[in-house]
C-alpha cells in the first residue's frame, strides 16, 4: 500500500508529523518504515526520521505487507481470571514474554494462547493475535486478550478513550513526601541506550504519559504504591517512578540494583486490577489478579523489619 501526503504546515520532525497524519500506525512502526527506505520526500528516499518537513513537501510512504510469524501453539499453563467467547483475561506470571520477537520465538503468551484458544490466529493481525495491550516480561498480573476482531477493536477503543482502568501495585525505594500525586511527563526512547525508555520532551519525540499514584503502605525505607495508568507507554510506571526519585524495587533497568535481601523475579510491579466494558453485553468486568508469591513474601519481610 502506498500513501501520498502533502505538508500543509512545516517545521515538525518527519516521524512526529507522520504519526499525526497516520494515527493507525505507531510511531515506532513509522520510524522503522523510514529507516528501511520506504519513504520518499520530494521524490528522493529519506531514511532520517529527524528530518524537518517543510510546507509544500510531498511524501510517498510505502507500507509493505506484514510478514506473518510462523507461530506454533504450545501447551503452557495459563492462570485464567475470566473467559468467554469474546475475550480472555489471564494473570501473567513473571518471566513470560507476551508475544514472539527475535530471541523469543517460543514459550510466549501468544504461543500459549494459540493452544488454549482454537480460533485466535489472525485476530487483530497475525503477528500479535488478539493482543490488546502488553505487560513487560517480568511484570505480573491481569492482561486481556481479544478472541474476535470486534472485541479487539472494542477493547483497543476503550484503552484509547481511557474508559478501561488499569491499576497496579508496586514497591518502590524510599518514601514519597506526599500521600498521592500525578506524574505527567512525556516518555520516549532513550537517546543513547536504545533498549531503555526515558522522559523525553514532546518536541524531541516523547509521547504524553500520565500516571496517578497513591501510597498504600509505608514499609520503613520502602513504600507500597497503588498506580493507575491514564496512558499506556512502554515502561511507563517504571520510568515515572524513577523520575519521581523512587524507582521500583528489583527493576534491573531503571533502579540502582540495590540488594533487598529477598530473591526477586524482576521489578516488584503487578497489574492488580483491570476494569473494562464487555464488548457485546456492555457489562462491567472487574478482574483482580492475586499478588504473586514473591511480592507477598517481600511485603512480609519488609513488615517484619
Amino acid at each position: 500500500m502506498e500513501i501520498t501526503l502533502q505538508v500543509e504546515q512545516g517545521k515538525l520532525r518527519l516521524d512526529v508529523w507522520l504519526a499525526q497524519k497516520i494515527p493507525d500506525l505507531s510511531r515506532s512502526r513509522l520510524q522503522n518504515l523510514i529507516e528501511q527506505g520506504n519513504l520518499r520526500l520530494n521524490g528522493k528516499i529519506c531514511t532520517d526520521k529527524k528530518t524537518k518537513v517543510q510546507q509544500g513537501d510531498l511524501l510517498y510512504l510505502f507500507i509493505p505487507p506484514v510478514e506473518p510469524l510462523n507461530l506454533q501453539p504450545e501447551e503452557i499453563p495459563l492462570d485464567v481470571l475470566y473467559e468467554d467467547e469474546q475475550l480472555i483475561i489471564i494473570n501473567k506470571p513473571a518471566g513470560l514474554v507476551v508475544h514472539p520477537a527475535p530471541g523469543h520465538e517460543k514459550g510466549t503468551l501468544v504461543n500459549a494462547l494459540l493452544s488454549h484458544c482454537s480460533n485466535l490466529a489472525g485476530i487483530g493481525g497475525v503477528q500479535r493475535p488478539g493482543i490488546v495491550h502488553r505487560l513487560d516480561k517480568d511484570t505480573t498480573g491481569a492482561l486481556v486478550i481479544a478472541k474476535t476482531d470486534y472485541a479487539h477493536q472494542h477493547l483497543q477503543a476503550q484503552l484509547k478513550a481511557k474508559t478501561a482502568r488499569r491499576e497496579y501495585l508496586g514497591v518502590v525505594y524510599g518514601v514519597p513526601k506526599t500521600g498521592s500525586g500525578t506524574i505527567n511527563l512525556p516518555i520516549g526512547r532513550h537517546p543513547i541506550e536504545r533498549k531503555k525508555m526515558a522522559v523525553v520532551p514532546l518536541e524531541k519525540g516523547g509521547r504524553v504519559a500520565i500516571t496517578h499514584w497513591e501510597i498504600r503502605e509505608r514499609l520503613g525505607n520502602y513504600t507500597l504504591i497503588h498506580f493507575r495508568l491514564e496512558t499506556g507507554r512502554t515502561h511507563q510506571i517504571r520510568v515515572h517512578s524513577t523520575a519521581m526519585g523512587h524507582p521500583i524495587v528489583g527493576d534491573p533497568v531503571y533502579s540502582s540494583g540495590r540488594s533487598i535481601g529477598v530473591n526477586l523475579d524482576g521489578q516488584v510491579l503487578h497489574a492488580w486490577k483491570l476494569t473494562l466494558e464487555h464488548p457485546l453485553s456492555g457489562a462491567i468486568i472487574e478482574a483482580i489478579a492475586p499478588l504473586p508469591e514473591t511480592f507477598t513474601k517481600l511485603l512480609s519481610v519488609l513488615r517484619s523489619r
